[in-house]
């Protein structure tokens, strides 16, 4: 068994943590951390895991960490870098939910989060959690920061096009010019409370933000540009809001090349994704829903290029708690210590 401690357990991806992990055949879970919440027993916080478990939240002095094997860090950034040596020097892999250990450059890191990097040395051998792109290098890794929601989206939902792997090298789509018009639920802005995601504010109510630059610009072309193997990449990034929980809807617009103009894209992207057990290319001219993945590890696809012109337009949906955030964790957990990706997400999205 895979002894796991998480840290910072009281947030949605905590709490999505321990759904995935309580159903877990080789995870033990031995602790949770919460400071605010120290003595309170997890049940008692998250009824949903009555029965499920039987933990309290404890401090992280008290949680004795370095036993585990793997340590989530479900926490704000910053938390993860301030106790990342301790861990690794007792043998224990981290795997970061928060941005801490995505950003290769400490400069862009320090420009987008405002706090300074504590341990460079070992943000230089993290490994980005995106099991489709970084698979191999990730059976490897002491240490992973998990890509975020957004970027999750867009990346799987631009790398057939970019990966010389599937286009032979050939230039198909202007790198220059990508727009992603990308959508979230609240749930995303994590369970603190803020005026902008109350009820009464998000309901009813549509809107974009952070359209002069969102934190997760940087880590989404940082991708990009490894999955392509050039700089010629150039992003347009615009997120929005909208009222329901859980969910992202990421629509992406390229403009073809004169060489890309003759390229089936349809089979470009079932082949790509052919073996991916958690990406699933749908049909031609499919409109992939949010609720189609709502409580799942699984993302979806469609591709659109409409009146045959020298636009394609990609629908990409996920579930941001979980492709988005703590499933892919688990779905690197799994590849970190030798077992079957898939194993304990096969969980099959919630209708209605």
């Amino acid at each position: 068994m895979i002894k796991v401690g998480i840290v910072g357990g009281t947030g949605y991806t905590g709490v999505e943590l321990l759904r995935l992990l309580t159903q877990h055949p080789e995870v033990q879970i031995q602790a949770i951390t919460s400071r605010t919440e120290a003595g309170m027993p997890v049940a008692d916080m998250f009824p949903s895991l009555r029965g499920r478990v039987d933990l309290k939240f404890t401090t992280p002095e008290d949680a004795n960490l370095t036993e585990c094997d793997a340590v989530f860090f479900a926490t704000p950034h910053g938390v993860a870098m301030a106790q990342a040596k301790a861990l690794l020097a007792a043998g224990v892999k981290v795997l970061d939910l928060a941005a801490d250990f995505r950003l290769k450059d400490v400069a862009e890191f320090q420009k987008w989060y405002g706090m300074e990097h504590s341990c460079p040395d070992v943000l230089a051998e993290a490994v980005y959690g995106l099991p489709e792109i970084n698979r191999d290098a990730i059976q490897k890794a002491r240490v992973v920061g998990l890509a975020g929601c957004y970027p999750t989206s867009v990346q799987l939902g631009l790398a057939p096009l970019l990966s010389p792997k599937s286009t032979g090298g050939k230039q198909l789509i202007d790198g220059e010019h990508i727009i992603s018009d990308s959508k979230s639920g609240t749930s995303g802005a994590g369970r603190k409370a803020e005026i902008g995601t109350l009820m009464a504010e998000a309901s009813d109510n549509f809107k974009a933000y952070g359209v002069k630059g969102h934190r997760h610009l940087p880590e989404i072309v940082q991708g990009l540009k490894a999955i392509a193997g050039h700089e010629q990449i150039s992003l347009t990034f615009v997120p929005h809001l909208t009222p329901m929980i859980r969910g992202i809807h990421s629509t992406l617009y390229v403009r073809l090349t004169e060489v890309g103009k003759e390229v089936n894209y349809q089979k470009l992207y079932e082949n790509f994704y052919k073996d991916e057990p958690f990406v699933d290319v749908m049909p031609a001219g499919s409109h992939p829903e949010t609720r189609s993945v709502r409580g799942s590890n699984g993302l979806r696809i469609a591709i659109h290029r409409p009146g045959n012109g020298d636009t394609l337009v990609i629908l990409v949906v996920e579930d941001n708690l979980v492709k988005g955030a703590s499933g892919q964790g688990v779905q690197c957990l799994n590849l970190m210590f030798g077992l079957p990706e898939t194993m304990g997400l096969t969980q099959i999205a919630l209708l209605p």
